[in-house]
C-alpha cells in the first residue's frame, strides 16, 4: 500500500488543481457526527467510574451535556456561515487572526490525532476478548492501518461505510439496553458511598464524561464535501446531538445498574463485561455484543481519521503546515499525506498502550479548541454582523452558557490531569515555536485560498 501511494503522490500537483468533491447529504453528516462519537459508549467512559463512582460520573455528565448541546448550536452557526474543511481553524482565523487560527487548528489536531490511538487500543481489546490468541497491540496496529487505507479510497466509499457501521453500532447499543434493562437495580447505582472521592472525584470524571461526545464537531470538516452545506450542516449536527444525548445517559445508567462498577472501570470492553455477570462469560449474547461493539469502535476510528486528515489538509493548504500535506489524490480525491503522517503519530501513541492517558490528552485539545471557537463566534458577531448566517444560535445566551461550561471542563482537566498536562504543554510549546519559525511565513489570504463562500452567496 505504501509503495503505490508514494508512486501516485509524486509529482505533487498544485493544491488548486485537485479539490474535494461534494457528495454528502444530511444523513451522511448525522452518521458522521454519531459515528465519530459512538465508540464513546462502547469504551473509555467507564474509566470515570474509578474517578468518581457511578453517581459522580453521572453528575459530571450533566454539565458536560449542557456544554455540548449549547456548543453544537453555536458551532452550527459557525459551520454554516463558514463551510470550510479547516473547521475550527478557519473560524478562528477569520475571527481572531492568523495565529489563533493556527492554534485552534493545532488544538483540533491534538484532539483528533490522539483520539484514534485510544479507539484503536479498544478495538484491539475487543478483538482480544473474543479471540485471546490475537495480541491486543497486533490487532490495534492492523485496525489503524486498515482504516487509514479505507479513508484513502475515497469520500463516497468512506461515507457509505461510515453510515453502515454507525447504524449497526446503534442497533447494538439498543440491543445492549434491552438486555440490561430487565436486570437493572437502582440499589447498585446508589450504593454507598455514592461519591467515593467526593466532589474532586466528580471533577476527575469530567474527561471521561467528555468522551461520550468528544469529536462530534469533526462533522464540520466535511463542509467542502456537503452538497448544500449552508442548509444541511445544522440538520445533521442537531439530529446527531439529540441521538448522542440519549445514548450517553442510557449507557451509563444501565451499566451502573447491572454490574459492580469496579469490574469495568479499567478495561476497554465494559459492555460485554457487564453482561457477562448476567448471561455468563463466553455466552452467545456476550459474544454478540462484543462483536457488534467492534462496529461502534470502527465507526469512530474511521470517522476521526477522516477528521484529522481534513484538518491537516486544510492547514497545509492555508500554509500553516508543509504544503505536501495538502496533496489530494487526483482519482480518489482524498488528502493522501494528510492521512498518513498524522496516522503514524497516532500509531506511535497507540503503541504506548495507555488508553486513559491518551483520552485525557485528546480531551485537553478539544476543550481548548471549543473555547477558541466560541470566542471567535462572539468576535464575528461584533465585527461581521452582515456575514450570511443560514443558522443563527440564540445570541448571546446560548454561547455564554457554552463558554462557561467549557471553562468548567478545562478547569476540571487542569485540576485532575497533571500527568497528561505535561505532554499537552509540550505539544503546544513545540507548535508555537514551529509557527514563529516557519508556520507564519506562507499563510494564504482566506479569500484566495478558498472561494466557496463567494460561490454559495
Amino acid at each position: 500500500m505504501e509503495t503505490s501511494m508514494k508512486c501516485e503522490a509524486a509529482p505533487v500537483a498544485p493544491v488548486e488543481d485537485v479539490k474535494l468533491t461534494r457528495v454528502l447529504k444530511p444523513v451522511h453528516l448525522w452518521a458522521l457526527a454519531v459515528g465519530l462519537v459512538i465508540s464513546g459508549n462502547y469504551f473509555g467512559w467507564s474509566y470515570g467510574f474509578a474517578a468518581g463512582g457511578a453517581v459522580g460520573l453521572a453528575l459530571a455528565l450533566i454539565p458536560v451535556t449542557i456544554f455540548y448541546v449549547t456548543f453544537i448550536l453555536s458551532y452550527s452557526e459557525l459551520a454554516t456561515a463558514i463551510p470550510h474543511a479547516g473547521g475550527p481553524s478557519a473560524y478562528a482565523r477569520r475571527g481572531l487572526g492568523k495565529f489563533w487560527g493556527y492554534m485552534n487548528g493545532i488544538s483540533c489536531l491534538i484532539e483528533f490525532v490522539f483520539a484514534p490511538p485510544a479507539i484503536a487500543l479498544a478495538v484491539g481489546g475487543y478483538i482480544h476478548n473474543m479471540l485471546p490468541g490475537i495480541p491486543v497491540l497486533t490487532a490495534t496496529v492492523i485496525a489503524f492501518l486498515l482504516f487509514i487505507f479505507i479513508n484513502y479510497w475515497g469520500m463516497k466509499t468512506s461515507a457509505t461505510f461510515e453510515l453502515i457501521v454507525t447504524i449497526v453500532a446503534l442497533v447494538g447499543l439498543v440491543l445492549y439496553w434491552a438486555l440490561a434493562l430487565p436486570h437493572f437495580e437502582l440499589s447498585r447505582l446508589t450504593a454507598e458511598p455514592m461519591l467515593p472521592n467526593g466532589m474532586s472525584g466528580v471533577m476527575a470524571a469530567v474527561p471521561f464524561a467528555i468522551w461520550f461526545y468528544l469529536a462530534i464537531e469533526g462533522g464540520a470538516m466535511s463542509a467542502e464535501e456537503m452538497v448544500n452545506p449552508q442548509k444541511d450542516i445544522s440538520i445533521g449536527f442537531l439530529s446527531g446531538m439529540g441521538t448522542l444525548m440519549v445514548m450517553a445517559f442510557a449507557t451509563l445508567l444501565l451499566t451502573a445498574g447491572i454490574t459492580d462498577t469496579k469490574l469495568v472501570d479499567s478495561i476497554d470492553f465494559p459492555l460485554p463485561m457487564a453482561l457477562s455477570g448476567i448471561y455468563g462469560e463466553g455466552s452467545f449474547i456476550v459474544l454478540l455484543i462484543n462483536f457488534i461493539g467492534l462496529f461502534g469502535l470502527i465507526a469512530s476510528l474511521h470517522g476521526i481519521i477522516f477528521g484529522y486528515s481534513r484538518q491537516t489538509y486544510a492547514m497545509a493548504r492555508t500554509g500553516y503546515l508543509p504544503k505536501f500535506l495538502a496533496y489530494v489524490h487526483p482519482k480518489h480525491r482524498t488528502p493522501v499525506w494528510g492521512l498518513i503522517v498524522p496516522g503514524m503519530i497516532g500509531l506511535g501513541a497507540a503503541l504506548t498502550g495507555l488508553t486513559n492517558v491518551v483520552i485525557i490528552i485528546s480531551a485537553f485539545g478539544s476543550v481548548v479548541m471549543y473555547i477558541i471557537s466560541l470566542v471567535s463566534l462572539f468576535v464575528l458577531r461584533s465585527r461581521e454582523p452582515e456575514l450570511k448566517r443560514p443558522f443563527k444560535v440564540s445570541y448571546p445566551i446560548v454561547p455564554l452558557i457554552s463558554i462557561a461550561m467549557a471553562i468548567f471542563c478545562l478547569g476540571s482537566l487542569l485540576y485532575t490531569s497533571s500527568e497528561a498536562l505535561t505532554w499537552v504543554c509540550g505539544v503546544y510549546v513545540v507548535s508555537i515555536i514551529y509557527y514563529f519559525i516557519w508556520g507564519n511565513k506562507n499563510i494564504r489570504p482566506f479569500e484566495e485560498e478558498f472561494g466557496v463562500l463567494d460561490e454559495l452567496d
